[in-house]
């Protein structure tokens, strides 16, 4: 009785995708960052952008309604990566052989096939989209970085020159304002007092955990990917072998 119950045990446990599991856990978690960290982030830059960098509404409302489609899609993203993952959740039970020994047959479906091809070429597509997704999260973060490093400088040189005011940090000439907003920048000791805000430590930590979001869900993609690919090389050696190929 007790070695049935092992064995059942086994098999059931032996059936779960545990490599798409893990992709679906990894996407889970990322997207939930760079989703709900991103939002908050943009949310905070036009704070400061509009608190420290610009004096007419005008200068930064182009960059405001930006960030407003960037939140909406953000939106869109959690959902359609939600349902998505379950769908290769799914797709992982489906054709993992362990699975159908549970069953008793081990089958390999027209359908099966075209379906685990199908995930494959969408998996491809989404993962080279979002490589550049995650290369494109990283500006923000250089942004801030430089802004930090720059405010390093001007405690590290407040002591020994006058000429700190020459330091500055110009949002123009990383796209977010225009060439004619005014000011546009923050130089010298005003830089380093927005440094020492809540408001840009705030933003700068999440726009961190924005980018390892995207870096995580990027490695689920890839994790996926290797996942589907497997399903298919077995669905495939299983067809060839002319077990069950009806649809």
């Amino acid at each position: 009785m007790l070695q049935g119950c092992y064995d059942c045990c086994m098999r059931c446990l032996g059936g779960i995708p545990y490599t798409s599991l893990a992709a679906t856990l990894l996407c889970f978690s990322g997207i939930a960052l760079f989703c709900g960290c991103g939002h908050q982030a943009l949310t905070e830059t036009e704070r400061l952008i509009e608190t420290y960098f610009v004096r007419n509404l005008q200068d930064y409302i182009t960059l405001a309604y930006i960030i407003q489609y960037f939140q909406y899609i953000t939106y869109a993203l959690a959902s359609f990566f939600f349902l998505y993952c379950v769908l290769l959740l799914a797709e992982g039970f489906y054709t993992t052989s362990a699975v159908k020994q549970i069953f008793g047959e081990s089958r390999s479906t027209v359908c099966g096939r075209c379906l685990s091809t199908t995930f494959i070429a969408v998996t491809y597509v989404l993962a080279v989209i979002w490589l550049l997704v995650f290369a494109f999260s990283a500006l923000p973060v250089y942004f801030f970085y430089n802004m930090d490093f720059t405010c390093h400088t001007i405690t590290a040189l407040s002591e020994t020159t006058s000429n700190i005011n020459q330091l500055c940090i110009d949002a123009r000439q990383y796209g977010l304002l225009p060439w004619n907003a005014m000011p546009g920048k923050v130089c010298g000791v005003m830089l380093s007092n927005v440094c020492k805000t809540k408001e840009f430590s705030l933003t700068y930590d999440l726009f961190i955990s924005t980018f390892a979001g995207a870096g995580i869900t990027l490695l689920a993609l890839l994790t996926y990917m290797t996942s589907t690919t497997y399903n298919f090389a077995v669905l495939k050696f299983l067809g060839r072998k002319g077990i069950g190929t009806r649809c």
